[in-house]
């Protein structure tokens, strides 16, 4: 760390560049005071800020001591000062701050910036991969239905349930940003933020609390930027390789309608590795379509003889993933349970603290009781990991209302971020006190800063099942590139969508093409949508199954290549699926280019992503790559491809060191057509 003192201001080097820079006409720092107003209706917020007071602090004062520097703010009279440290703590510059004033409530630290900078991160973002020239809160939610306040879709579900979302709106925001000047910055708060790149000279991190932490740090390259940040967060454990060998088919109905379905697709030839049911504890019907119970209990009657039903498929190597969230319904067993034990989340008025899901009210497990916490640990150990699930979706996590109490007296308003990852941390404590750790996978759709090391995947939630580009299959692309660019380096997502209302229904079209974007990610997934009978699913005809089952024979082919990339982001944070940029750092195409992947090093992808496209116009860094179905050579640039159904485009570098299987998927050859009818 360097210090660089002016006559009216200061910066701070660490690394190449001046992360931090401080003067009288330009100041760094702003104190305000705000009182906020935040509504909650089903998962979904409105916030409004009413802000008092905004000051900048000119003045300064530097201090030396052995551990770094202290600067002390001041405003014009003196009055109101603001303490700032920064601390080197290995390859971290850690800024710490204090106010000496309580009754102000928020900050606004600004970093300067470059006009031609590129931003990437801020947890995972379905609408933008570079950040530049947007504002984003930071603040755990639905992502929204639509999230673009210009199309119907978004207007129709604002007007009906305040749930039509917005570019920003997602349930995975991190106070995290990557910047092409090679660092990173990291709030380690908690608290409502914004991060606001919409400045061409600076960036701005705003905070609804005064006493703030950042961690800094610079590296050479994206790669080690990642290392860094993984180091920080925590990196992700592997999956089990089962998870790769074959797709995981999402089903419904009970035992009888799981093995037929099963049956139907091994006798196509595909590589099943599990069977998903979400429905193993009941079935519940509202208004939105196909729910579940919420009480977390095997239902006997839909699903007769489950546990020595897992046990066969597990004989045959087909695994059984269920589903959990941590809300339970009013009503059920563990509901009654929890109440008479006080391990729900309670309001102002020492009651449960209810929340609507959606026509059935429920309570929220307190994760800050720490009995609470290890009774529903003991509710995975004992109804899903002891009927012998090897994964589940581990749904939700976004719902905690920010006026409720909690047990530790902490402010729900600060916890209300972190929520996702004690979620996430109560499924990985029950699988390793169960000797589980490694073997089942808890899939999770919301997260927050710390969820990296408890979450080993993340799926990208409730997409429509449309081609928009905010809220369809190109939203997943983006979210998986943001997501990796914030220290979440596994992902996946529903195959053709979930969310099916306003006369959308998941077209033949839009269920072959995410299924040929899925089979180039790390897990394959289908998923019924919640209005099954609206949509297309995976064995609609006989055409579609020959295709899904051609792709879950080219995704187990990719084995090798992806527990190898795997064992990469367990050890160095490098995610799976990566933008093109960080392979390619000086090509300026590469930074601009958002719905192509590089799926490890070797690997480029482009999936087709518009209705009723058969042509691709994509962009290939410079470099040797081969067209994967036919061979054929390209340098690099900008080139069009013809990309008819079952041929999607995607190349691999002739120098890899994995050509020879890449070559033998090739061989399997694009799909032609059904070999047999319906």
């Amino acid at each position: 760390m360097k210090l660089h003192q002016t006559a009216d201001g200061f910066s701070i080097q660490f690394g190449p560049d001046a992360l931090l820079r401080h003067s009288v006409e330009h100041p760094m720092l702003f104190l305000g005071i705000g009182r906020e107003n935040i509504r909650m209706y089903r998962g979904n917020f409105d916030i409004k800020d009413n802000l008092e007071e905004k000051i900048p602090l000119r003045a300064f004062e530097l201090r030396e001591d052995e551990n770094g520097w202290t600067a002390i703010f001041r405003n014009h009279d003196e009055k109101l000062s603001y303490t700032l440290t920064f601390r080197p703590d290995g390859d971290l510059l850690r800024v710490q701050g204090r106010c000496s004033d309580i009754r102000y409530n928020r900050i606004w630290l600004r970093i300067p910036a470059r006009k031609d900078e590129f931003v990437y991160g801020g947890g995972e973002q379905f609408s933008c991969l570079n950040l530049r020239g947007k504002k984003f809160p930071i603040w755990c939610r639905e992502q929204g239905v639509g999230r673009n306040k210009k199309t119907l879709t978004t207007a129709l579900a604002d007007l009906y349930g305040s749930a039509g979302g917005d570019y920003h709106t997602t349930f995975f925001p991190q106070p995290t940003f990557i910047s092409s000047r090679h660092y990173f910055c990291h709030l380690e708060n908690y608290d409502y933020s914004e991060l606001n790149f919409e400045s061409g000279d600076f960036h701005e991190i705003h905070v609804w609390n005064t006493a703030v932490e950042l961690a800094l740090r610079s590296a050479e390259s994206y790669a080690g930027l990642l290392y860094g940040l993984g180091g920080l967060l925590g990196r992700q454990q592997m999956l089990p390789e089962w998870a790769y060998r074959g797709a995981w088919l999402g089903v419904q109905g009970g035992t009888e309608i799981c093995r037929e379905k099963l049956r139907k697709m091994l006798g196509r030839g595909a590589k099943i590795s599990a069977l998903w049911a979400q429905d193993w504890e009941g079935v519940r019907m509202t208004s939105f379509g196909k729910r579940l119970q919420w009480d977390w209990r095997w239902d006997e009657t839909l699903y007769p003889g489950l546990p020595e039903q897992i046990r066969e498929w597990n004989k045959s190597g087909v695994r059984f993933l269920g589903y959990i969230n941590p809300y339970l319904a009013q009503g059920g067993q563990l509901f009654q349970a929890a109440a008479e034990k006080r391990y729900l989340v309670l309001n102002g008025r020492d009651e449960i603290d209810l929340v609507d899901c959606g026509e059935f009210n429920c309570g929220i497990v307190d994760f800050t009781n720490p009995e609470a916490f290890s009774w529903y640990k003991d509710v995975i150990k004992r109804n899903l990991i002891g009927i012998g699930f090897s994964g589940w979706m581990a749904d939700f996590g976004e719902y905690l209302p920010a006026d409720c109490r909690l047990y530790s007296g902490e402010s729900a308003l600060t916890l209300h971020n972190k929520w996702p990852a004690l979620w996430a941390k109560a499924n990985y404590e029950a699988l390793e006190e169960t000797g589980n750790a490694g073997k089942i996978i808890p899939f999770m759709r919301s997260g927050a800063a710390g969820s990296q090391k408890y979450s080993a995947l993340m799926w990208a939630g409730d997409q429509n099942v449309d081609w928009s580009l905010d809220d369809g299959l190109a939203s997943v692309i983006t979210a998986a590139l943001s997501a990796g660019m914030s220290g979440c380096g596994l992902h996946t997502s529903d195959i053709g969508g979930y969310t099916t209302l306003y006369r959308m229904h998941r077209t033949k079209e839009l269920f072959l093409r995410w299924t040929e974007f899925c089979m180039f990610t790390p897990v394959m997934r289908t998923h019924e949508g919640n209005r099954p009978n609206d949509n297309w699913q995976f064995d609609s005809d006989g055409e579609t199954m020959e295709h899904f089952a051609w792709a879950t024979r080219i995704h187990a082919l990719l084995f090798p290549y992806l527990r190898a990339l795997d064992q990469i982001n367990h050890e160095r944070s490098l995610p799976v699926m990566r933008p093109l940029f960080l392979q390619y750092e000086d090509d300026v195409r590469a930074h601009e280019t958002m719905y192509e992947y590089l799926l490890g090093p070797d690997l480029l992808v482009a999936p087709v992503y518009l209705e009723g496209e058969t042509s691709r116009e994509l962009y290939l860094p410079r470099d040797s790559w081969v067209s994967l179905w036919d061979g054929i050579p390209y340098p690099g640039g900008s080139v069009s491809v013809g990309a008819p159904i079952g041929r999607p485009p995607v190349f691999y570098r002739a120098k890899s060191g994995f050509a020879g299987l890449f070559r033998q998927i090739a061989e399997e050859g694009p799909f032609s057509g059904a070999s047999s009818g319906g």
